[in-house]
């Protein structure tokens, strides 16, 4: 059998012939019409103001938090669960992360934890620069009250939206909260430009300094003049182009992806000990990865149990992401609770969720999963 993938690229629109424009054209470089063009459509799709085109998400990360003024011995509250590079870019300007644990109902910064880190900090006098509030597994953040708690003490926002796009919060897309936010179109993403990412903002001259650092800060002049550090982080021509074919079909790749998810649901819902991650009523999740919580007491099995039994019929499956606060690179950091998160994590599994998944591939992940209970049991 072939092997099953966690969530493998899926290319089933216009890619081809649009990075075979490209190539005819000869707009290889980073730079070209196709860069502009999936700025533009990603604006419009999203109800964005401006966008950046950019090598990675973490670029983009890098980029915020350089452009809002973090620099050393700078504190940035960050989601602790969540994928490193949340974090790493605070550690890429010199700050220091405090993680902030989530809640359960949505699996995303718990608000009203942040309010009360937030009120602490400002009686010890040492608020942070930043708040990274990334939306987990392509659900949003609760944005009203972290946007408000942030707003009470001048704290600027930046939307880690690298797994949400096409989710949505009260009716506006992931993307469009707070003073910058970032998209990521690595090769697992929703949708993909083989790697790749987004800044995106409502301010214009967020993203015009973005453009600017991101070409290595080059002068207008005619010769190379810099002066200040720049960076190499701008997207190809080339990949845009796949960047666009995907992103016409964002829609039917959400609706896929939520279909997976609810015949998983539908399937493996009523097991003794077996809850799925809820989607909060605030909004809609893309369903990016299926993800569920096990009680391997109630079950007869653990999370790793079934992974690896998965694994052993070449089938990817994968754990909850395992929080900042507990990576071993971040054990001298703060973080304000951590319980919530590291009990997800401790009974989380990610099952394949694809786009490109087939009803047959998916019976075998089921299947599979049947078989490491009753094996276990």
């Amino acid at each position: 059998m072939t092997r099953i993938y966690l969530s493998p690229p899926h290319v089933f629109g216009n890619e081809r012939a649009l990075v075979t424009d490209a190539f005819d054209s000869n707009w290889i470089a980073p730079l070209g019409p196709h860069v502009t063009a999936f700025e533009k459509e990603m604006c419009e799709k999203l109800g964005a103001g401006h966008a950046c085109a950019l090598s990675s998400g973490t670029a983009g990360l890098h980029l915020a938090l350089l452009m809002l003024g973090v620099g050393r011995d700078d504190e940035v509250f960050c989601s602790t669960l969540t994928f490193s590079a949340s974090a790493n870019a605070i550690a890429y300007v010199g700050a220091r992360p405090v993680f902030v644990d989530c809640d359960a109902a949505s699996w995303n910064m718990d608000p009203a934890l942040l309010a009360q880190g937030l009120e602490d900090a400002a009686k010890r006098g040492k608020l942070p620069k930043a708040v990274i509030v990334v939306d987990l597994y392509g659900q949003c953040a609760d944005y009203d009250p972290i946007l408000e708690a942030c707003a009470r003490y001048g704290i600027p926002v930046v939307e880690d939206a690298a797994e949400a796009l096409g989710a949505t919060y009260k009716g506006k897309h992931a993307g469009t909260f707070g003073e910058m936010a970032i998209l990521s179109f690595n090769g697992n993403k929703i949708i993909t430009t083989a790697g790749g990412g987004m800044l995106l903002s409502p301010h214009e001259e967020h993203v015009r300094r973005a453009l600017f650092l991101a070409t290595q800060a080059r002068e207008p002049a005619p010769h190379y003049e810099h002066e200040e550090i720049g960076y190499n982080y701008r997207l190809s021509n080339v990949l845009a182009a796949i960047g666009r074919g995907q992103l016409a079909t964002l829609d039917a790749r959400v609706e896929a992806r939520r279909k997976i998810f609810d015949k998983y649901v539908a399937a493996l819902g009523a097991l003794p000990g077996v809850s799925f991650m809820p989607e909060a009523p605030y909004g809609r999740c893309n369903r990016w990865l299926t993800c569920l919580t096990i009680d391997a007491e109630a079950l007869g099995a653990t999370p790793e149990q079934i992974r690896l039994h998965l694994e052993s019929r070449d089938i990817e499956a994968r754990p909850v992401w395992k929080p900042m606060h507990l990576q071993p690179v971040f054990k001298d950091c703060r973080s304000l609770g951590g319980a919530v998160s590291a009990e997800l994590f401790s009974r989380g599994l990610c099952l394949p969720s694809g786009s490109s998944l087939s009803d047959a591939d998916q019976d075998r992940v089921v299947e599979a999963v049947n078989d490491a209970i009753d094996s276990n049991r």
